[in-house]
């Protein structure tokens, strides 16, 4: 019984369920972020530089029996993945930090140091 005592414990605790949840959400969140680029972006950034190449499909770039054209989708479509999400986390951090300044108060040393600082200018 101890076996499954300790199981139970270990599967309820705080940390498993956050992950749990945290898994979800970021599968989730990924096929937005895909979709995206998918959908979206590659279509408006590749298409148009495939058609200067006069090439259709990139996938099917080679030289020789090299077929370099997937690993060439691959690295294209990983780095858009991270310039959006890089550009989604930014945008959240940013609105994180105003939302911080406006609702900090000064500490007792910075009030103190106000009251200061202002009776030396009187």
């Amino acid at each position: 019984m101890s076996y499954i005592k300790d199981f139970k414990t270990f599967i309820f605790r705080g940390n498993v369920l956050e992950l749990a949840v945290a898994v979800i959400i970021g599968a989730a969140f990924g096929s937005i972020v895909s979709s995206l680029v998918d959908d979206i972006i590659t279509p408006l950034l590749l298409t148009p530089a495939l058609n200067a190449a006069n090439v259709h499909e990139i996938s099917k770039l080679s030289w020789g029996a090299v077929k370099y054209g997937n690993f060439l989708s691959a690295v294209i479509k990983f780095l858009l993945n991270a310039l959006v999400l890089f550009s989604i986390l930014k945008a959240m951090n940013m609105l994180k930090k105003k939302e911080e300044s406006k609702n900090e108060e000064p500490t007792t040393s910075e009030k103190l140091l106000t009251e200061i600082r202002d009776s030396l200018k009187k």
